[in-house]
C-alpha cells in the first residue's frame, strides 16, 4: 500500500514552485545589491525545492524539527549548486563570492521555511479534501503576500537607492543599487541637501503641511455634523441625500479645473494657498461624509437617548458621547483626507505659479526635466512619501478600525 498520498505530491509541486519563485527573487535582489549581472537559475531552483520538499514532508509533522529543516537547507544549497553547474546565481562563485554564499544560504532558508509553513500540521497520508484545500490556500496566500510585498516595496527600494547615487554612477550601471559608504555622508545625501538648499523643498514641505492640515480641519468641521445629521436625524430627502453623497466623484476633476481657474483668477485667489484650501475640502468632504455616516449608524442610539433623557442637549450629546466613541473613525478620515491633500497635483499645477507657494507635488513636477539629475527627482519622491508613510504606520490601527466600522449594524 502506498504510504504517500495526494498531499505529499501536492507539497512536492509547491516545493518546486517555491524554489523557482524565490530563486528568481533572491537572484534579482543580489543583482540590485551588487550590480553584477546575475541570472536566475529557475530550473535548478525548482529541482532543489522539489527535493527539499520531498525530504521535509515525507516525515510526520512532529518530526520536522529545526535540525531537519537545517539539514534541508544544506540539501537545497547542495542540489542548487550541482544543478546549476556550480553557479547558483548564474555567475561563477569567483564573482562576488561572499555575497553569493550569503544570498544562496538566504535563498535556501526562505524556500525551506515556505515549504514548512505550507505543509505545517499535515502528514504525507492525510487525504481529506479539506486538508488539500487548506494547503492550496496556504500556498496562494503566501504567493499573494510575496507578490503584494514586492509590488509595494520594490519601487520604494529603487527610489531610495537611486536618490543616494551620483549621476555618473547611475549612468555607468543603472542596475547597481549598492551604496558606497566610503564617500562620506555629505556625498551620500547630496541630493537631499541640494533639494533643501537649491530647490526650495523646505518651503514646499511647509506649504503642503499647512494646506493638508487646514483641509483636514475644514473637512471634519463640515463632515461631522453633516454625517451625524444623515445618520441620526429624520428629515425630508434624507434617504436620497445619504445615497447621493458621492455623486461629485462622477464628475472628473479635470472638468472642474477650467471654470475654477477662471473664477479664482477673477477673485484674485488663483496664485494663493487659500485657493487650494477652498478647493480641496470640496473634494474630500463627500468621502468623509460617506465614511462617517456609516460609523455613526454603528453607534447604539440608546447611548445618545440616555444622554438626552439626562438633560443633555443634542450638541452636548454629540460632543460628550458620540465624538469620543467615534475617535477611530475621525482619525481614519483625517488621515485619509490628509493623504489626498498631500498628494494632490492637478489643482496645484493649474493654480500655482509662484515658486514660493508650490506644494510638494507641484515642486516635484519641476524636477522632472532633463536639466535636473534623476537622483534629485527620486530624493524628492522619497521626501514626499516618508511623512505620509510614517503617519499611516502611526495611525494604522485607527485606520483599520475606522474603515471597518459601520459595515454591520451595532
Amino acid at each position: 500500500m502506498n504510504r504517500f498520498g495526494n498531499i505529499f505530491y501536492l507539497c512536492l509541486l509547491f516545493g518546486a514552485l517555491w524554489g523557482a519563485i524565490w530563486t528568481t527573487l533572491i537572484t534579482l535582489l543580489a543583482l540590485f545589491v551588487s550590480g553584477e549581472l546575475f541570472q536566475p537559475q529557475v530550473s535548478a531552483g525548482a529541482i532543489a525545492g522539489l527535493i527539499s520538499a520531498c525530504a521535509l514532508t515525507a516525515l510526520a509533522p512532529e518530526k520536522r524539527t529545526i535540525g531537519l529543516r537545517a539539514l534541508c537547507v544544506f540539501l537545497f544549497v547542495l542540489i542548487l549548486t550541482v544543478a546549476s553547474g556550480a553557479n547558483p546565481l548564474g555567475l561563477p562563485m569567483s564573482v562576488y563570492s561572499v555575497g553569493q554564499c550569503i544570498f544562496t544560504v538566504m535563498l535556501a532558508w526562505i524556500v525551506v521555511q515556505a515549504i514548512h509553513l505550507t505543509a505545517m500540521g499535515f502528514g504525507p497520508t492525510r487525504e481529506r479534501r479539506y486538508n488539500i484545500e487548506v494547503i492550496c490556500l496556504r500556498f496562494l496566500k503566501g504567493f499573494g503576500l510575496v507578490g503584494f510585498t514586492i509590488a509595494v516595496a520594490l519601487p520604494f527600494f529603487v527610489m531610495v537607492m537611486m536618490s543616494l547615487k551620483n549621476q555618473q554612477f547611475l549612468l555607468s550601471n543603472p542596475l547597481d543599487f549598492s551604496l558606497n559608504f566610503a564617500q562620506g555622508g555629505h556625498a551620500l545625501f547630496r541630493s537631499y541637501i541640494e533639494l533643501f538648499t537649491q530647490y526650495h523643498f523646505g518651503s514646499y514641505l511647509l506649504n503642503s503641511a499647512m494646506v493638508s492640515v487646514v483641509t483636514v480641519l475644514i473637512t471634519l468641521f463640515f463632515a461631522v455634523p453633516g454625517a451625524y445629521a444623515v445618520a441620526r436625524l429624520r428629515f425630508p430627502g434624507q434617504y436620497f441625500l445619504s445615497r447621493s453623497i458621492l455623486l461629485i466623484y462622477m464628475v472628473p476633476m479635470i472638468v472642474l479645473v477650467i471654470p475654477l481657474y477662471a473664477i479664482f483668477s477673477q477673485l484674485g485667489m488663483r496664485n494663493t494657498l487659500w485657493g487650494l484650501m477652498l478647493v480641496y475640502p470640496a473634494t474630500t468632504i463627500p468621502v468623509a461624509l460617506y465614511m462617517l455616516q456609516g460609523y455613526f449608524r454603528g453607534i447604539p442610539a440608546e447611548l445618545e437617548e440616555a444622554g438626552l433623557m439626562d438633560g443633555l442637549s443634542r450638541i452636548n450629546v454629540i460632543r460628550k458621547i458620540t465624538l469620543p466613541l467615534a475617535l477611530p473613525a475621525l482619525a481614519s478620515v483625517a488621515l485619509y483626507v490628509f493623504m489626498i491633500a498631500w498628494n494632490e497635483f492637478l489643482f496645484a499645477f493649474m493654480f500655482l505659479d509662484n515658486v514660493d507657494l508650490y506644494t510638494l507635488s507641484r515642486g516635484i513636477a519641476e524636477l522632472n526635466s532633463s536639466e535636473v539629475p534623476r537622483q534629485h527627482l527620486m530624493a524628492g519622491a522619497v521626501i514626499a512619501t516618508v511623512p505620509v508613510l510614517a503617519l499611516f504606520l502611526w495611525f494604522e490601527r485607527y485606520l483599520v478600525a475606522g474603515l471597518t466600522a459601520g459595515s454591520v449594524k451595532g
